[in-house]
């Protein structure tokens, strides 16, 4: 493992032509993606340095199919930054990924909410912590391989969503700051996976054929539930089961085994399918009811990070049309953008959705082509039915509604 003090700030073999084009530091966590993009840029004539981060090493996750950063993928890295001829380092973050990510992942579920750790590893560790020490390292950019297109124009830096819709990486980007996005590379933007494994495959990389990693890296099995209780104990408390009408149910075994929109797992016999609603943390409730209860019109964010041209406070003041998404799975919907009396912003969707929990995000768009413009998001802290609010102005609903019709 190497320390970050130990990493030089210019190498002996460095070329001219190298220096002319500039230092990138390569995010490289094994995976085919990152190691195209070290590979990419070396043939370009950049100054390339790999860094890989040991995120995680806990046993069964570091030798689980699709995990990432950690065990086999950090020799997969180091042979492919050998085979191309560039300097390797491995940091070891295993504790400020757990404090930082695996905690707040933790601690949203035992609050009742649907985490997505990604962005926040995105945002904390990838795009602050990486892309300081690629600048304090003397590297002009900071370069990875996620899927979306980074334009730099005379107004700033354009963050579009990427050409191969099915790679596309938007919804786990939006936290991604303009001063960030100054010094990022997202060189496979514009190029479909086929391409890129055929493209490593032609460059004799020897994970042109490796397996994607999953969202939750960290998660042996897919049993977050094992997680939460590691980093938490005594995060499993039983509680009640409440319908939505006020009737007691029966009892469940922990709020963090149930999410919103879940059906199954409930174990509560029922004329009608039930369905989780909302989970009370404060009084250790799930809540559940038919699937109409589960609609929602409206959201309360946090955390709004804005990448369009006006100041967000002025877009949210003139009721702004744009298009969300607060699924990554799923497509766009349009949407009017507000500010509240206190100041937080909300999205008022001009259709219902079901399912949709605290936690989640909550990400913008300029329209709903395939290819938009991000223009940011946030997280959700709170979601509004019909009944729950005030109509915000019907000529505004309807002309992004009809907006959307009208390009379809």
């Amino acid at each position: 493992m190497t320390d970050r003090a130990d990493i030089p700030t210019a190498h002996c073999a460095t070329s001219a032509a190298e220096t002319a084009r500039g230092r990138v530091v390569v995010a490289m966590s094994g995976g085919v993606d990152s190691s195209l993009v070290a590979a990419l840029l070396k043939r370009q004539g950049y100054e390339v340095v790999g860094i890989t981060l040991q995120l995680y090493d806990h046993g069964e996750a570091t030798a689980r199919k699709g995990a990432c950063c950690a065990g086999q993928d950090i020799q997969d890295a180091r042979r492919v930054a050998d085979l191309i001829g560039i300097p390797h380092y491995v940091l070891d973050y295993e504790r400020r990924f757990a404090d930082t990510v695996m905690s707040s992942f933790a601690d949203s579920y035992m609050a009742g909410e649907t985490p997505i750790p990604c962005v926040t590893c995105n945002q904390e560790i990838k795009f602050k912590d990486l892309l300081g020490m690629a600048l304090e390292l003397g590297a002009d950019k900071l370069a990875t391989g996620h899927y979306i297109r980074l334009d730099h124009t005379p107004s700033g830096p354009v963050l579009s969503r990427a050409r191969d819709a099915d790679r596309d990486q938007s919804y786990f980007l939006y936290a991604t700051t303009r001063a960030q996005l100054e010094r990022i590379m997202f060189p496979l933007g514009d190029l479909p996976k086929s391409d890129v494994r055929e493209l490593a495959r032609e460059l004799g990389l020897p994970v042109a054929d490796k397996t994607d990693s999953q969202d939750i890296c960290f998660v042996p099995k897919g049993r977050y539930t094992d997680v939460i209780e590691r980093l938490k104990p005594g995060a499993l408390k039983a509680g009640d089961i409440v319908h939505v009408d006020g009737r007691h149910l029966g009892r469940h075994d922990g709020i963090i085994n149930f999410t919103v929109g879940q059906r199954r797992g409930i174990r509560i016999p029922s004329q009608e399918p039930l369905f989780v609603v909302r989970l009370n943390a404060a009084r250790n409730e799930v809540v559940v009811g038919p699937r109409q209860a589960l609609e929602t019109t409206a959201l309360i964010l946090k955390g709004v990070n804005w990448l369009g041209d006006e100041d967000l406070r002025d877009a949210a003041a003139g009721e702004r049309a744009l298009h969300v998404r607060v699924r990554s799975s799923q497509p766009t919907q349009p949407a009017i953008l507000t500010a509240e009396a206190d100041g937080s912003i909300k999205v008022t969707l001009c259709e219902g959705q079901q399912g949709i929990a605290a936690g989640q995000a909550c990400v913008f768009y300029a329209d709903g082509s395939d290819t938009a413009r991000v223009l940011g998001g946030g997280t959700i802290v709170r979601t509004l039915r019909s009944a729950d609010e005030p109509a915000i102005g019907a000529t505004k609903l309807n002309e992004a509604a009809g907006a959307e019709v009208a390009r379809r």
